[in-house]
């Protein structure tokens, strides 16, 4: 065997495409936070691929947004973008089709300026006939010069091995950068929240998408074992309150619930969550508290 390989790959693409979970498959276990709705990725996150070849820290980043309309959406766009000059090389995720929209081809003029190698990635390949996939591929092949076009289903997990070999043939030889049983950066606490919020998306009304926050208030490990941990909802309206508490505190139990056996799956252990639920208006505009929330903008 030869020397072994280590880098950073990109997951980049437009809302929805299916970034976290290809990501969660590819490292075999669940790490990003999944739902239907987009912008459901806030920050970057890196999970670590380990075998005998080497290591891949993949980075999933927030789904590229045409136009940002708050600080929220300008702090997500700079994730995306700085992502790109970091790794060694880029997938570039999208649906099974041919239609190539405006905000593709303003994602190909972002990686133009990276100077990275991409691999194109059609994602959820299991929903479209195999004679269809070759016009889209011509078709993406006008937009772009891709160093390589991997068809995949992150979901089935169909050419996931093809996929991680071709990531392999870009990425530099070296010593790996984690430990082999490290599976993601984020500390427990930051997949705690993101657990929450996820079961929040997954349950909420359509109308109290995307304008909350979860803040871990507390995380205690308790001698006997429990995990104990308190957590708050920020929501931006008081009607958003009320819907996310639900009638007799029904949706916020759901909520609870859900997160709560999830938890406890990857602590491997009990868990005692309770959560509140908590108004800060307006603020995906307010810098001061997005910072507080975790979004804070790197220095360069």
């Amino acid at each position: 065997m030869g020397e072994q390989k280590c880098g950073f790959a990109a997951i980049i693409g437009r809302p929805n495409v299916g970034k976290s979970t290809l990501m969660n498959h590819l490292i075999g276990q669940k790490i990003a936070i999944t739902s239907n709705r987009p912008q459901t990725t806030r920050n970057r996150i890196q999970t670590v691929y380990t075998c005998d070849e080497g290591q891949v820290i993949f980075v999933d980043t927030p789904g590229f947004l045409r136009k940002a309309s708050n600080k929220l959406g300008e702090y997500m766009q700079d994730v995306s973008v700085g992502t790109l000059a970091d790794a060694d090389v880029v997938l570039y995720l999208i649906e099974p089709s041919s239609y190539i929209g405006e905000g593709d081809r303003e994602i190909a003029e972002a990686l133009r300026k990276a100077k990275t190698p991409v691999l194109l990635v059609i994602n959820k390949i299991d929903l479209i006939k195999k004679e269809q996939l070759l016009g889209i591929i011509d078709s993406w092949k006008e937009v772009f010069p891709f160093a390589e076009i991997v068809p995949v289903s992150g979901l089935k997990e169909k050419n996931l091995e093809d996929l991680l070999s071709t990531i392999f043939k870009y990425l530099p030889e070296g010593p790996l950068l984690y430990d082999e049983e490290t599976l993601t950066d984020q500390p427990m606490r930051q997949i705690a929240s993101e657990v929450i919020r996820e079961k929040a998306l997954q349950l909420l009304d359509k109308e109290v998408p995307h304008g909350i926050a979860v803040t871990i208030e507390k995380y205690h490990i308790r001698d006997d074992g429990l995990t104990e941990i308190e957590a708050s909802i920020i929501c931006e309206k008081d009607s958003h309150k009320g819907i996310v508490i639900g009638k007799g505190g029904a949706m916020l139990k759901r909520i609870g619930t859900a997160a709560r056996k999830e938890l406890e799956e990857m602590v491997e252990g009990k868990v005692f969550l309770k959560l509140f639920v908590k108004v800060r208006k307006d603020w995906r505009d307010n810098e001061m508290l997005l910072r507080d929330y975790g979004y804070e903008k790197k220095k360069k």
